[in-house]
């Protein structure tokens, strides 16, 4: 009875420790860094640290909704870009207007709150576009979100001539002053941008926890077809999720050029995978239908220490891609795992 007893106990243990993977894993990399990485623990660090985590947190959790709801949005990073160099434009050399015609040119200045949100509007846009091809369309996510990846890249690039905006301080005379705060403002000592992390967070779960809405994406992603037939507008759901990721994408972007002072077309590049690597390390299913927005904020610290520590101890560029590689590998060979662990439990249960 004894070794039944065990053997009945083994799989549950093995569910809780695959749950806690990432949590176990933040841990071991903040001891070993500590450890390792001289001045890791001081305040600066960690705060310095923690930024960084920010704009990872913020592009994960888009793509938390986004891959529950069985997509993926390869279109993120090129947003952060097209985000940010839309605001860098408007604050440097605002909006030129031409009439060549009349011999008229005029330049119309914009306050940062009407910067942010007309760049946030932009986000939105791209991701309301990524939803009309994905469900008016048919296109898989896959090919729709590669395609306006090259777009939204592409605008970026076209809105300077491929040039950087090196000076996003504004002009007190012509009103638009103001807009780093975004990237470089307090509250009560702490960056605006972890604030702002927060409050997308608390956002995030609520709606994934307490609103019917929420519950549609979950169910959508588990099975589309069950949830057409419970009545979940299935095209709305998506159409909304990609729109959240395109937003969080949006005021990634606005927040790394005002930490940045200065608006590149080269923002945000590669930064998708960092945002599917947080999801994934946090237990989201790549096949839907399940994951967690506190998972992936778990997800996120990982890879902002991760990348932090290993700049710190002086592991190369080059290193640091393949251990992020190998790292996301082996978070979906552990899901898969967990999966057929559960399986293999539910049935002994049920036998």
């Amino acid at each position: 009875m004894a070794t039944n007893k065990l053997s009945g106990k083994s799989p549950s243990v093995k569910i809780l420790l695959l749950k806690l993977r990432t949590f176990i894993a933040l841990i071991g990399l903040f001891i070993f860094f500590s450890f390792t990485a001289e001045n890791f623990l001081t305040a600066g660090t960690l705060i310095t640290l923690t930024k960084h985590v920010a704009i990872t947190a913020l592009l994960g959790i888009g793509m938390t909704f986004v891959i529950i709801s069985d997509g993926i949005d390869l279109s993120v990073g090129s947003i952060v870009g097209l985000s940010g160099m839309i605001a860098g434009g408007l604050i440097y050399e605002g909006l030129v207007l031409t009439l060549p015609m009349f011999g008229v040119e005029m330049t119309f200045w914009f306050s940062p709150i009407i910067v942010i949100l007309i760049a946030l509007l932009v986000g939105v846009f791209v991701g309301f576009i990524n939803g009309i091809v994905i469900t008016r369309f048919g296109v898989a996510p896959f090919i729709a979100t590669l395609g306006t990846t090259y777009i939204a890249r592409g605008f970026a690039n076209i809105r300077s001539g491929g040039l950087t905006f090196p000076d996003l301080s504004g002009d007190p005379a012509l009103g638009t002053e103001g807009f780093l705060i975004l990237g470089r403002g307090t509250i009560l000592g702490i960056p605006l941008s972890i604030w702002i992390m927060f409050l997308i967070f608390a956002l995030a779960v609520y709606v994934s926890k307490k609103t019917p809405l929420g519950r549609h994406i979950y169910a959508v992603g588990g099975n589309e077809e069950a949830a057409k037939l419970s009545g979940i507008r299935v095209k709305r759901v998506r159409m909304f999720v990609y729109m959240f990721a395109g937003l969080c994408s949006a005021i990634a972007g606005l927040i790394w050029a005002a930490q940045l002072g200065s608006g590149s077309p080269k923002i945000g590049e590669s930064f998708e995978l960092d945002a599917i690597a947080a999801s994934v390390l946090g237990g989201t299913s790549l096949s839907g239908g399940k994951g967690t927005i506190g998972g992936t904020l778990i997800g996120a610290f990982v890879i902002g220490i991760l990348a932090d520590g290993m700049v710190m101890i002086g592991i190369t560029s080059f290193w640091q891609k393949v251990i992020k590689g190998t790292i996301i590998i082996l978070a979906v060979i552990v899901d898969q795992l967990q999966g057929k662990i559960q399986q293999k439990t539910s049935l002994q249960q049920q036998s």
